[in-house]
């Protein structure tokens, strides 16, 4: 039986866990300031943007966006990379809608078979890098490819149109709010309780950490990688689902370089790229930094290369602003 702590070792402990909590409060309290600070700023530049409507309108364009960067912040953390999510998110919207249009299916078959298309892709790219070990970078590049071209062949290179078969999913709530906006809302607090209070959240940050430090411990890094690839391409489906909602159809060309776009969502809300650390909560302050930097951009009227010059700039800052703030925790 272990004898119990002694006052001096719990007094010399405690201590330990608070830089982390700070850590976590500071940056919070950063992406909420950061944040606060953009949509001022739009607000002066632009007698349109402090409304209900360009709140609500942005709430209701980044679902897709969101419930991606979810996927990719458990990829992110276990220190891998998934670039055909965007891809996969256009294969699933364009399966369902071909199953819809052009198969007659019932609108939940079609459903289905979107998030079965998105759990089999994420699968796959998850199965093959851990396999073969394989840079999932290498791997997920291919995938980006192949699943692109399988969003082709499915729509016949063809926009296919499915009306409102799924519009519920982008029907307006409360404020105008919609389904697909709560549904990923939830998503996010399930998924941020699962990394900070579950035995799998605290092995996919070990793995990310130290993989080689979990293997003596026992734990199989291998099947951990494949779930979280598996989830994330689940979700790609789900976000396909979401955007064939909105747009009421299927795009083949959907999702083109929307990848980049959850990456610095991720990156931006503080994920490491080198993995072991991240927030699915911080990532989600991160989406919306993203989405009201481009609401805004539009709404002042900058031209597009100049949203790319400015959206890159914000990306690197929040990158090196966090690399700092990181080392100053630690030293």
């Amino acid at each position: 039986m272990n004898a119990p702590a002694s006052p001096a070792a719990v007094a010399v402990a405690a201590p330990r866990s608070t830089p982390a909590w700070r850590s976590q409060l500071g940056t919070y309290l950063g992406l909420m300031a950061v944040l606060a600070g953009m949509v001022a700023l739009f607000s002066t530049l632009s007698d349109y943007f402090w409304s209900v409507e360009t709140f609500v309108t942005i709430a209701n364009e980044i679902p897709a966006l969101a419930v991606m960067a979810v996927g990719m912040t458990f990829v992110l953390i276990i220190a891998g990379i998934d670039l055909s999510v965007g891809s996969v998110m256009a294969l699933a919207a364009a399966t369902s809608a071909a199953a819809i249009v052009q198969w007659k299916w019932s609108v939940p078959a079609a459903a289905l078979l979107a998030l079965a298309t998105g759990l089999i892709c994420g699968t796959v790219t998850g199965a093959v890098s851990v396999a073969w070990r394989l840079p999932s970078f290498i791997v997920s590049l291919g995938m980006l490819e192949a699943v692109r071209g399988g969003a082709y062949v499915v729509t016949d290179s063809r926009t296919q149109y499915v009306g409102d078969a799924i519009s519920w999913l982008s029907a307006p709530m409360l404020g105008g709010i919609s389904v697909a906006f709560m549904i990923a809302l939830a998503l996010v607090v399930v998924a941020q309780l699962v990394l900070t209070r579950t035995v799998f959240g605290r092995c996919v940050v070990g793995i990310g950490t130290n993989e080689e430090a979990m293997r003596l411990a026992g734990v199989d890094p291998r099947p951990i990688r494949v779930i979280v690839f598996a989830v994330t391409g689940l979700l790609a489906g789900l976000a396909g689902l979401m955007q064939s909602a909105r747009l009421e159809a299927a795009d083949p060309n959907a999702g083109t370089g929307m990848e980049l776009q959850v990456i610095a969502a991720v990156v931006i809300g503080g994920t490491s790229l080198m993995g072991g650390r991240g927030s699915v909560v911080n990532t989600a302050f991160g989406v919306l930094i993203i989405a009201v930097l481009e609401a805004g951009l539009a709404q002042v009227g900058a031209s597009e290369p100049s949203k790319r010059i400015i959206t890159g700039v914000v990306i690197v800052a929040a990158v090196i602003v966090d690399t700092l703030r990181q080392r100053r925790a630690a030293a």
